[in-house]
């Protein structure tokens, strides 16, 4: 009989022991995964906050009577091409990601191309309102770097954690799957040239 009372009572405390192992990594990947999700709202916060600059910077740009139209038409449809990519935070697979990056980079690159035209017109380049509107965008690059450099500690974060024996087995069980990091375009690495 006493036999079978240790018996009863080994099995009791290792199953405490599997459930307590088992239940502390699938929280943990929980607030881990949770936390990179939050992070990626704050990517598209930030992204979302140069797209709503856009309009304002056009509609100053058109002040300027001989501007490019062309110019200011891809600016609008690089906008709106980025604005219609979603990204599903339940779903932050490298497709998705880079797919959400293209778009982005579509505005990066239009914006870019307004901002050189703009220093052929010292006139609209003086103005305050142009002024304001530029630091404003400078700024929210800042942040759109400071937000994608936050999403991807999160990410290298839950990666590890998720990757890490004993975890590895328990996240497994549970659907917990590698999520995909923000990279750099292809050729970031080259310098981009500049002709006035």
């Amino acid at each position: 009989m006493k036999k079978g009372i240790i018996a009863i009572v080994v099995i009791v405390v290792l199953g405490i022991i599997v459930y307590s192992l088992t239940a502390g990594v699938n929280n943990t990947a929980v607030e881990l995964e949770e936390n990179v999700k939050a992070s990626w709202a704050n990517v598209e916060s930030a992204y979302q906050r140069r797209t709503d600059l856009i309009p304002n910077l056009v509609n100053t740009v058109k002040g300027a009577a001989d501007f490019e139209q062309e110019t200011l038409t891809q600016v609008i449809e690089a906008r709106s091409k980025a604005t219609s990519v979603n990204v599903n935070a339940d779903n932050l697979d490298s497709e998705s990601i880079q797919k959400f990056q293209q778009a982005q980079q579509g505005v990066s690159s239009a914006l870019s191309r307004l901002l050189v035209s703009v220093e052929r017109y010292p006139q609209l380049t003086a103005t305050q309102n142009f002024q304001n509107l530029q630091s404003q965008l400078e700024g929210t690059e800042n942040r759109i770097n400071v937000e994608r450099n936050r999403f991807n500690e999160n990410v290298r974060e839950y990666n590890t954690y998720i990757r890490k024996f004993p975890n590895n087995m328990v996240a497994g069980m549970f659907g917990f799957e590698r999520m995909s990091a923000f990279e750099a375009d292809e050729g970031a690495e080259n310098a981009p040239e500049v002709e006035f």
